[in-house]
C-alpha cells in the first residue's frame, strides 16, 4: 500500500508538469507597433494570435511571449534579446524593430548590423527566424524609404530567413486605422497586422 500511494505521490508533479508544458514556443521582439501601444493588451495583434493559435490547434500548446517595448530601436531589442532566449528557448522568433532606427535617422548600417545580429543569435539557438519589414513614411523621402526598406530585403537574401515584405500593409497611410498621433495603428488595425502577419508564421508552424 506505501508503494502504491508514493507511486501517486510522486506521479503528481509530473502531472502538473506536463499541463504546463508548450508545444512550441513564439517569441515576439517589437516596438510599440506589437506591444499594444496606447490600447488594452488584449487588443493587440500579438494577444490577437496568441488567440487565433489556441482555436486553430487546440491539440497543440503554443506560448506566445511578447517582448516589445515602445520606443526600441534594433540597438535596444539586440541587448535584450540574449537573455530573452535564454528564458525561453523560443521555436520560433519574430523581429519587428527598425522603424525607430528610422525615424530618428540613425545608422542604417548599424541597424543592419543589429538585425543581422539578432537573427544569427536566434539562429544559433536553433529557432525560425521571421523578418518584419517596414517603410517609413513619405515625408522621409523616396530615396532614404528606398535604402530603408532594402535592409530587409537584402537581411531576408542574406540570411535565407522568412520576411514578411511590410507589416503593415493594408494599414500604413490608412487614416481610419492610425491612432491620432498620425503614427501608431488602432485597435482596428490590428486583425490586419495579424493577417500580414499569419500566412509566414502558419508556413512554419505546419512544416
Amino acid at each position: 500500500m506505501k508503494k502504491i500511494l508514493l507511486a501517486v505521490l510522486l506521479s503528481v508533479p509530473l502531472a502538473l508538469c506536463s499541463a504546463t508544458t508548450f508545444a512550441q514556443t513564439i517569441l515576439v521582439i517589437g516596438d510599440s507597433l506589437s506591444s499594444a501601444y496606447n490600447m488594452g493588451e488584449e487588443q493587440g495583434w500579438v494577444n490577437l494570435l496568441q488567440d487565433k493559435l489556441d482555436k486553430k490547434y487546440p491539440e497543440s500548446r503554443y506560448q506566445v511571449v511578447n517582448s516589445s517595448t515602445s520606443g526600441d530601436t534594433t540597438a535596444g531589442g539586440l541587448s535584450r534579446l540574449p537573455a530573452m532566449l535564454e528564458q525561453h528557448s523560443p521555436d520560433v522568433v519574430i523581429v519587428e524593430l527598425g522603424a525607430n532606427d528610422g525615424l530618428r535617422g540613425l545608422s542604417l548600417k548599424q541597424m543592419k548590423r543589429n538585425l543581422e545580429k539578432m537573427i544569427e543569435l536566434s539562429m544559433d539557438k536553433n529557432a525560425e527566424v521571421i523578418l518584419a519589414g517596414m517603410l517609413l513614411p513619405p515625408n522621409y523621402g523616396e530615396l532614404f524609404n528606398k535604402k530603408f526598406h532594402q535592409v530587409y530585403l537584402d537581411l531576408g537574401d542574406e540570411q535565407d530567413i522568412t520576411l514578411i515584405p511590410f507589416f503593415l500593409e493594408n494599414v500604413g497611410g490608412v487614416a481610419k486605422y492610425i491612432q491620432a498621433d498620425g503614427m501608431h495603428p488602432n485597435s482596428d488595425a490590428q486583425p490586419l497586422i495579424l493577417d500580414n502577419v499569419w500566412p509566414h508564421l502558419e508556413l512554419l508552424l505546419e512544416e
